[in-house]
């Protein structure tokens, strides 16, 4: 496992340079199954860093762009009061 941990970073760390620690904490969240949002600076390499890892595993891509007015339920959705049924709907 360690193996192919170290293959990992090292195909990432080959696509981003001089990102070493984002590298490591991405890969953290992959192992650990949680979810993971990148913040930084426009031009940076973040939506490198998740496109190459999303390559690497046979992965997914996808992207959100944020503002700072972005609220969870603009991406998820939210229950809205039907009051015909008189119930919430998604």
């Amino acid at each position: 496992m360690r193996d192919r941990i170290e293959t990992l970073m090292n195909n990432l760390g080959r696509s981003v340079v001089g990102k070493t620690e984002a590298i490591r904490l991405v890969i953290v969240a992959l192992l650990s199954g949680g979810h993971l949002l990148l913040e930084d600076v426009p031009g940076v390499g973040k939506t490198l860093l998740a496109k190459s890892l999303a390559r690497s595993i046979n992965g997914k891509f996808q992207r959100i762009q944020c503002t700072p007015d972005l609220l969870p339920s603009d991406v998820t959705g939210t229950n809205i009061w039907n009051p015909q049924p008189g119930s919430c709907s998604f």
